[in-house]
């Protein structure tokens, strides 16, 4: 049995809805947490539940009591896909507590899950290209320093895998962390750049542009994430083992950029209002993924002139417009 945390989440959707039609037999919680619309994640958790194999429980990753019971009802459990998190830099500057209620305590309440499993095989944890923080060294290597945050949601992320290491070396835990650079796709987050903007144009609406459009980002297509993933965690790792991994695209490409694709594909220019970089946010991400081609053969296939027009076609249907 694979364990998913997050299951409603944008990527947890996706990586269940592959690991069920791949025949597995997985596991999800979710807190159904109203950061973003819960019709969408209701939507989602529909799907999933829709399909054999599946079974899902409404937890709290960070309530330790209800995760210590779900370790005795399923010690079955051979693999965990750790990806319930609060994310976006943006919204700690709103509410800080819940990055570390959410993030530092769900991440300790799985590792003590993984610790009680007689069976467990491989458990990997979700982190960030958040983490590089204020470093200027392209692209960012899992070898460069991360101790230069500059958001509460990246220093909570690299809070996890410091914990992460020690649970490793103490417990004898299989464990692996990715840091995701940028995922977007169908069914994606209301919060995210490409949702945005998206509904602004069709609605003709000014679309924020932060530093005044000189940003950058490794946009990474979500299929190719969870095939990433699902290669990493499905190889069994010794006892004891600690790994990070970069996982996103190979390239990288402009916001505007990014724009003008949405725009090409709605057929509509955007209505764009240029505004200086916001707090906790970084100039650019380019991602080295060479340890993870090396070690689980993973290549990105989805490009943006793939990936932008896919969730437009998905976001039409969905919302109707």
């Amino acid at each position: 049995m694979i364990f998913v945390t997050g299951c409603a989440g944008f990527i947890g959707f996706h990586m269940c809805k592959k690991l069920l039609e791949s025949g597995h037999e997985v596991l999800g919680i979710d807190n159904m947490s109203d950061y973003y619309d819960v019709s969408l994640k209701q939507a989602r958790l529909d799907m999933l539940q829709k399909l054999p194999n599946f079974t899902f429980r409404k937890i709290d990753v960070s309530d330790k009591d209800s995760m210590i019971i779900l370790g005795h009802d399923f010690p079955g459990i051979t693999h965990i896909i750790h990806l319930a998190a609060q994310a976006g830099v943006r919204y700690s500057l709103i509410n800080p507590y819940v990055y570390i209620q959410t993030n530092v305590m769900g991440q300790l309440c799985v590792l003590e899950l993984a610790k009680s499993l007689p069976n467990l095989k491989h458990m990997m944890y979700a982190s960030t290209s958040s983490v590089y923080g204020a470093n200027e060294k392209m692209p960012f290597s899992i070898n460069d320093r991360t101790d230069n945050p500059v958001s509460l949601y990246a220093a909570s992320k690299k809070g996890c895998e410091l914990i992460s290491e020690s649970y490793a070396r103490m417990f004898q835990l299989p464990l692996t962390g990715i840091r995701f650079f940028t995922v977007y796709g169908p069914w994606g987050r209301p919060d995210m750049a490409l949702f945005m903007f998206t509904k602004a144009i069709l609605n003709d609406e000014e679309i924020p542009v932060f530093n005044n459009g000189d940003m950058y980002r490794n946009f990474s297509y979500v299929d190719d994430i969870v095939n990433g993933t699902i290669a990493c965690v499905l190889e069994d790792r010794e006892p004891g083992t600690h790994k990070i991994y970069n996982l996103g695209n190979d390239k990288s490409q402009t916001l505007m950029e990014y724009i003008q694709m949405i725009e090409s594909t709605l057929g509509k220019k955007a209505k764009i209002r240029f505004e200086p970089m916001q707090k906790g946010d970084v100039r650019g991400t380019i991602a080295d993924i060479s340890e993870t081609v090396a070690d689980f053969g993973f290549t990105p296939k989805t490009n943006i002139s793939e990936g932008v027009p896919n969730f437009i076609k998905w976001y039409r249907d969905y919302y109707r417009v």
